[in-house]
């Protein structure tokens, strides 16, 4: 009971309604689509605001509070791109390159979960480490070079040149959401809890109802894309909620094992269940152009990120009671 009443708060919830309201839109034809400048000024918003408040948090802790748990974030976004290339490529028989692009897709995170997530928390009462965003901001590339190099060495059998690999390491790590998340993390970091204070009218009051917005036009994104899921497959389905769930246990490990709290480990597990679907297919269409765009897109957008934020958030808290004693 208490699981479902979980689920019934979060899906009652004013971002996750939106969110439905977004697909609706698009699954009765309406004629509603924000402006794409909308999106792109939203979601740098978003990204502003978690680093550097988790900026701000992470000078408060301190480095030597943060540094297992972060290299603990590093290495697992480094190892989830590998087993899910083997599982792709024996389970699912997918081609090598696309096998390893959708790797590097759930190896990398998606910061809009994992804000989602901590508005959750938020809404139970839940305490948390302020510096989790730090996790966020170590776990963006190494997935995505993870996956690049199984795709090339599967493909070609041999290295990248001097100026693929320079290209590659602009874009893992000075693409867009990397560079707004480290420099505002630094940014928090430097001016600390003054700065934030300072800041309060623009990252804390309407920081809710941004995201309520950035998730209406999230769900009519995952709708549009809703109809690749024919050419996708079932089977890709199932791996695109069956591989969150199996890795939000391993990251509710981790952190557990890494000195978090439970609420610190809820977000290490949604982050490991999380799929990017913003800085991984940007480094795949340049690294990768063999590799298939409606499968890892679909996977990653109309599987994975919809079932994390409606029933994943729910679940990976009841294994928090399960595994941990709960909250």
């Amino acid at each position: 009971m208490e699981f479902w009443e979980s689920v019934r708060l979060n899906l009652a919830s004013p971002p996750i309604l939106f969110f439905a309201l977004g697909l609706l839109s698009v699954l009765l034809r309406t004629d509603l689509r924000l402006p794409e400048p909308v999106y792109v000024g939203l979601s740098t918003y978003l990204l502003l605001a978690i680093g550097f408040k988790g900026g701000v948090a992470l000078a408060e802790a301190g480095l030597r509070e943060v540094w297992l748990p972060g290299l603990a974030a590093m290495a697992m976004g480094t190892v989830i791109p590998l087993w899910c290339y083997v599982v792709l490529r024996v389970g699912l028989r997918l081609s090598a390159v696309d096998a390893a692009a959708i790797g590097a897709h759930y190896g990398s995170v998606s910061a809009v979960t994992f804000v989602t997530a901590v508005q959750y928390l938020k809404d139970l009462g839940v305490p948390f480490e302020g510096y989790a965003s730090a996790f966020l901001a170590v776990m963006e590339s190494p997935a995505i070079v993870v996956g690049v190099l199984l795709g090339r060495w599967a493909t070609r059998h041999g290295g990248l040149t001097g100026r693929e690999w320079r290209r590659l390491a602009h874009e893992a790590l000075l693409g867009r959401s990397v560079f707004l998340l480290v420099g505002s993390l630094l940014a928090g970091a430097v001016c600390g809890r003054r700065g934030l204070e300072m800041t309060e009218g623009l990252f804390v009051t309407p920081f809710q109802g941004l995201l309520t917005l950035f998730l209406f036009e999230m769900g009519m994104v995952a709708a549009r894309r809703l109809g690749d899921l024919r050419k996708v497959g079932p089977a890709l389905a199932v791996f695109g909620v069956v591989m969150p769930v199996a890795h939000a246990v391993l990251g509710l490990w981790v952190g557990h094992w890494t000195g978090l709290s439970p609420g610190g480990a809820f977000l290490m597990g949604v982050l490991a269940a999380s799929a990017s679907y913003i800085a991984a297919p940007a480094a795949m269409r340049l690294a990768l152009p063999e590799a298939n765009p409606t499968l890892y897109l679909t996977a990653s957008l109309a599987v994975t990120f919809p079932f994390n934020v409606t029933l994943g958030l729910p679940l990976y808290a009841q294994m928090i009671r399960w595994f941990l004693g709960g909250f």
